[in-house]
């Protein structure tokens, strides 16, 4: 059974070398999002209308499914339904399958690690090749993904090298001779590497940013150009997307194309933007739509506003408990404050991992702050600790509590005898309460109520 996060940050913050690389760039990245964000006078409306666009799609997602999927088939492409993980594997791999392909390059595509598509095909033996940068360095590490834009941004560079130089070959080209630690030399490695897997497979798997219900459009944006190259070159394009990723117009995205790339890159626009409709120039494309949980998010009138969030990682870059606890202490995809309420809500609170996850927080109110789409993510992280399991102890102290608050007599006298009783009250409270004193000071117990106070003066 997974840990809970409290034991996941406690083991993540002994490790010195990752809170250098993520307090290194968490504070660089937050510092240029402050930069390109100050320069737009209009950016609370943009912000506004950014929520009012996701809000308005939410409500009647269904109509704007549906238009899509037939904007979609209009165009030559083909849409499959996916109610869950299971059911979206079993699409994709014989959609694979069907090509007679057994390799298959990818663009970075959360929602396929969400779902254990790179094991799953694995185990039907087919291999899938990550092409985006960050997800290089992961996979061929071994590893999983510690932050929503930055992927790898746990490793530093020379970890980065050794990486190459020890995996590399495994997976194809290898990496050059006496490669450094500059990044202008990793990133050619990188380079080096895919263009020989681009060259070579027929079949791509990508996600979405965004899709446009009235156009059937799909929408990837990145900063690398290997997106680029997994879209345009393999013959068969199977792209797996959240239903929650979809936008009503084409006008509804110019919001959106600057909301996106100032929140997550610090940039005024995304160096790379690819936009395809259906089939194009004779390749074959399948959209796979996939709802694993959304629609059960969906009907919850609090937490239904994390599905408005747009990836952008703006709340993880400026939340002091990601800083120090890194991606991995959250057990998902999705990390961070936006992991903290989404995770839970898909995969739901009966882990206690996922049952502690909304206890990952401060409640600091930094990521509603910086949020592009204004998620108020502690009225949601309150909400889903309302619902969470506590334990017994916590149970019977609570219910003690309201007997005792609810009461006027009863809690006079409590406190009358807590103030005779005051200097026995230990500083640390005994058995399972002890772990709330151990990082907060009880409250001194005054000689004298302010009842009392009140009703002597």
């Amino acid at each position: 059974m997974p840990r809970s996060f409290r034991e996941n940050a406690a083991e993540a913050m002994q490790d010195a070398q990752l809170g250098r690389n993520l307090r290194k760039a968490t504070h660089t990245i937050r510092g240029k999002r402050a930069r390109v964000v100050e320069e737009l006078p209009d950016w609370a409306e943009l912000r506004e209308a950014g929520r009012a666009v996701k809000d308005h799609t939410l409500r009647h997602l269904d109509r704007y499914l549906l238009q899509l999927e037939e904007a979609v088939t209009r165009a030559g492409g083909h849409v499959h339904w996916a109610a869950d993980a299971d059911e979206a594997n079993r699409i994709v791999t014989e959609l694979v399958r069907a090509t007679g392909e057994s390799d298959v390059v990818k663009v970075k595509s959360m929602v396929t690690q969400e779902i254990g598509l790179n094991e799953h095909l694995a185990a039907h033996g087919i291999t899938a090749y990550e092409t985006d940068l960050a997800e290089l360095i992961v996979q061929l590490g071994d590893d999983w993904p510690s932050h929503i834009l930055v992927p790898a941004i746990h490793r530093n560079r020379t970890e980065i090298r050794e990486i190459f130089r020890d995996r590399m070959a495994a997976w194809g080209r290898p990496a050059p001779e006496g490669l450094s630690d500059e990044p202008a030399a990793l990133a050619e490695a990188a380079r080096l590497h895919l263009r020989e897997r681009f060259l070579s497979s027929k079949v791509a798997i990508s996600g979405a940013n965004f899709m446009i219900a009235e156009t059937g459009t799909m929408v990837v944006v990145e900063s690398e150009g290997n997106g680029r190259m997994c879209l345009t070159l393999p013959e068969t394009l199977i792209s797996v997307v959240g239903i929650e990723k979809v936008l009503p117009t084409w006008r509804d995205l110019e919001v959106f194309l600057q909301l996106l790339p100032r929140s997550s890159t610090g940039e005024r626009m995304n160096p790379y933007t690819s936009m395809w409709t259906g089939a194009t120039e004779g390749q074959r494309f399948h959209l796979v739509l996939l709802d694993n949980g959304r629609t059960g998010v969906l009907a919850d009138e609090v937490g239904r506003q994390a599905l408005r969030c747009i990836r952008c990682s703006a709340c993880l870059n400026v939340c002091p408990v990601y800083e120090r606890a890194g991606g991995h202490a959250y057990g998902s995809v999705y990390p961070g404050p936006i992991g903290a309420i989404l995770t839970p809500q898909l995969r739901g609170m009966g882990s206690e991992l996922d049952n502690s996850l909304p206890y990952a927080s401060s409640l600091c109110g930094a990521c509603l702050e910086v949020c592009p789409v204004a998620i108020d993510i502690p009225e949601v992280l309150v909400e889903l600790r309302a619902r969470a399991r506590h334990p017994r102890s916590e149970r019977m102290a609570m219910r003690a509590a309201g007997w005792l608050l609810a009461d006027q007599a009863r809690l006079s006298r409590a406190q009358r005898l807590a103030v005779r009783l005051r200097r026995l009250i230990p500083r640390r409270l005994p058995g399972p309460a002890s772990a709330w004193t151990d990082t907060r000071d009880l409250p001194e117990i005054p000689e004298e109520s302010f009842r009392d106070w009140w009703e002597r003066s």
